[in-house]
């Protein structure tokens, strides 16, 4: 039987209404997940609500400046932590350690930004594969076994934990949220710092957001549920003439229905042939192009 969607907008509304007694902000990614949870709180709570964007410097390319155009109606607070997340990360290769630095960190900034608009309460876009990730051990998600153990909240609401995605972009869709949120391409709360394996620098952040852009676009057409790019490592290339030794990038394009498995999707060699040049050819840094064939299990979908 699937999801009564009018019922459960109904719900959480009620829901929110019921534990949120005075101001509340909800960290607003701008993806499907906490973005259906911001117009359901903003509709439960109205001016109560405080939508924050937390720039890591750990996202899309040109996605920072797209999301606060698209939600400058709710009053979105921008907030620039890049060096902030970048400092706490540095030197840091263990990517369970890096998930439970940028999960602290989001909480830090939240604290922060609630005490300056007072507010006691925080919102979480929390999804059902989110929660079984983290409470099974197979990754600590930002948002759950991320969660420092002290927080200056009275309470953390996530009216949505109990959806899988599909159920959200069904939720979304009935919220009347445009498109280019509702099907949005899944991506991690850490963001960029899960497709670098090892230490993140400003150098491979920049590879990899470049990367990531090509994919995204070239991936369009053949309709993925997520496809991305990821830095393995270094490997010797030849680029003219000259010997580089360069970032290995991985491509990942996968097909799912609520992100608990996915397969691998199947591309045409000139699709592949076409990324790869892409990559090699306006990166500079990039030695090679790798395809990722594992499904999930036994990989995860993200690297890291």
């Amino acid at each position: 039987m699937g999801l009564d969607v009018e019922r459960f907008i109904e719900d959480a509304i009620s829901e929110i209404r019921q534990e949120v007694k005075g101001k509340a902000i909800i960290g607003l990614s701008g993806g499907v997940d906490s973005s259906a949870c911001a117009i359901l709180a903003r509709r439960a709570l109205g001016d109560r609500l405080v939508p924050v964007y937390v720039d890591s410097g750990l996202m899309r390319r040109f996605e920072s400046d797209r999301i606060e155009e698209l939600f400058k109606e709710l009053g979105l607070v921008r907030v620039n932590a890049e060096e902030r997340f970048l400092s706490a990360l540095k030197g840091v290769v263990d990517p369970e350690e890096k998930r439970m630095i940028v999960g602290e960190t989001f909480i830090r900034v939240f604290e922060e930004e609630a005490k300056r608009v007072g507010a006691e309460y925080l919102l979480q876009g929390t999804i059902y594969p989110d929660r079984i990730e983290s409470e099974g051990g197979i990754k600590a998600h930002h948002n759950v076994g991320g969660l420092p153990l002290k927080m200056e909240f009275r309470g953390i609401v996530e009216p949505i934990r109990d959806l899988y995605k599909d159920e959200v972009r069904e939720v979304a869709r009935a919220l009347g949220l445009p498109m280019e949120i509702s099907e949005r391409m899944p991506y991690p709360g850490p963001g960029l710092a899960v497709r670098i394996v090892g230490e993140i620098t400003k150098e491979k952040l920049e590879a990899v957001r470049t990367a990531n852009a090509i994919v995204e676009e070239e991936m369009l057409k053949f309709k993925p549920w997520q496809a991305f790019a990821a830095v393995l490592g270094q490997a010797t290339g030849v680029k003219g003439d000259n010997r580089v030794y360069g970032w290995v990038v991985a491509v990942r394009a996968v097909t799912s229905r609520d992100a608990m498995t996915a397969d691998v999707l199947e591309l045409p060699w000139s699709a592949m042939r076409r990324i790869s040049s892409r990559i090699t050819g306006e990166i500079p840094g990039v030695s090679r192009v790798v395809y990722d064939i594992t499904p999930k299990p036994p990989g995860t979908i993200e690297f890291e």
